[in-house]
């Protein structure tokens, strides 16, 4: 009776390492990455291979994991029952993520918005240079870039992809597995071609030093809400370009049916909530704002 087969709908998974491993990895990279620029416990500022053997360990749980869900689903582990689960997981997933760029696009429309109210705050030692430094937008010292040119080569990659990840997703629900594979390696190739042009602008800003430089020298904040609104959103790209990439090698193993491709839609709607997020950040961060 012991070995007898489930008389449910619902899978148990087996003990795994990967949950505790992945909870110390995260914990080693985060203190890693403290040290490296403070230093702490002894350990001097720039020490960074705390930082890169917690990030090791991170990868190293992601991939076990991962791949774990993955033979669970070829060994039909994924009945109807679990494959909601799987899809509210998902859901769940992208909400907790678009709380997450909320409190990115709060923080620059906070600054646009009521920068002229923090002129009228007493001053108070060296807040004086501040508050006049952010009593214009943007503040002084700092030179925007031009929306029209990178944002927007970078805005047209991303919805490119969104169709061709599309047309990859409605060719796997109607068999065309010829077509699927040619919408995923154009997505694919669509996502590199995004990071590519993000790290070239990342580089202009800081070569040129527009925004920090000695005439912006109390106007750090907007290059910091800069780089953390477009850089995590430029880290999801990486991810979810990886994501699909994993798809597309699943695809070429014949891993993936018209029936059983759920790895692939929950790629898919990631892409399409990174494409959102970037209009969002085109429209506001680069146009409205900028």
């Amino acid at each position: 009776m012991a070995n007898a087969a489930p008389q449910h709908d619902y899978h148990l998974v087996d003990p795994s390492p990967y949950p505790l491993v992945s909870s110390i990895a995260v914990t080693v990279m985060m203190v890693g990455a403290v040290v490296w620029m403070t230093g702490l416990f002894g350990l001097p500022e720039g020490t960074s291979w705390l930082f890169f053997a917690g990030l090791a360990g991170v990868l190293y749980a992601a991939f076990g994991w991962w791949w774990d869900v993955i033979k669970e689903g070829q060994a039909g582990y994924h009945t109807p029952v679990v494959s909601i689960g799987l899809r509210y997981g998902m859901v769940l997933f992208i909400a907790s993520e678009v709380m997450f760029f909320a409190a990115f696009f709060w923080m620059f429309f906070e600054m646009a918005i009521f920068n002229e109210a923090r002129t009228h705050i007493p001053e108070m030692a060296s807040w004086a240079d501040t508050a006049a430094a952010w009593s214009t937008w943007p503040p002084r010292g700092v030179e925007v870039l031009d929306a029209w040119h990178l944002p927007l080569l970078n805005t047209v990659i991303l919805l490119l992809s969104g169709t061709t990840v599309t047309w990859a997703h409605h060719a796997l629900q109607v068999g065309d597995r010829g077509g699927a594979r040619m919408g995923l390696i154009i997505t694919v190739l669509l996502g590199v071609l995004f990071t590519a042009v993000q790290v070239y602008e990342y580089y202009h800003i800081l070569h040129e030093d527009l925004f920090f430089n000695e005439a912006a020298a109390n106007s750090g904040l907007y290059g910091s809400i800069f780089f953390m609104a477009t850089g995590f959103h430029g880290f999801h790209v990486l991810l979810g370009t990886i994501f699909l990439a994993v798809c597309l090698l699943r695809l070429l193993a014949g891993q993936l049916s018209p029936e059983k491709h759920f790895g692939f839609e929950a790629a898919a709607w990631y892409w399409h909530f990174v494409d959102v997020v970037w209009l969002f950040l085109f429209a506001f961060v680069y146009v409205t704002f900028g």
